[in-house]
């Protein structure tokens, strides 16, 4: 099982930037791929960004950019940095985790709770 917690969410004006933090505790191989999804009010889950423990990364066309994965790996840590933040980056963001990149892309088996980014405009 895998654990994910959550940080980092909050209001931010348009052109603004945060960090989102999630921490994975639990068992680290199938948390090889740790990343981000967001559900914009009203719409479906999408992915945001992932990261696996090799580095290999990829971005939603939506925040290429913008948007800035990266990891601890002896922390078992993922980070989210946004900048340039728009009104539709709004949504709730969550954390999520697999074994692989595919499985992760498809549909990640772990989730953290989600946290809200608002961004006025």
């Amino acid at each position: 099982q895998v654990r994910l917690v959550e940080s980092g969410g909050g209001l931010v004006q348009a052109g603004g930037s945060l960090r989102l933090s999630c921490a994975a505790s639990g068992n680290a191989f199938r948390s090889n791929a740790m990343g981000w999804f967001r559900q914009p009010p009203g719409k479906q889950r999408e992915l945001v960004a992932v990261i696996t423990a090799s580095g290999t990364i990829e971005y939603a066309d939506s925040v290429k950019g913008r948007g800035t994965i990266s990891r601890d790996i002896a922390k078992n840590t993922v980070y989210l940095q946004m900048d340039s933040l728009k009104p539709e980056d709004t949504g709730v963001y969550y954390c999520a985790a697999d074994i692989s990149l595919g499985r992760f892309i498809r549909s990640p088996d772990y989730w953290g709770q989600g946290t809200q980014v608002t961004v006025s405009s």
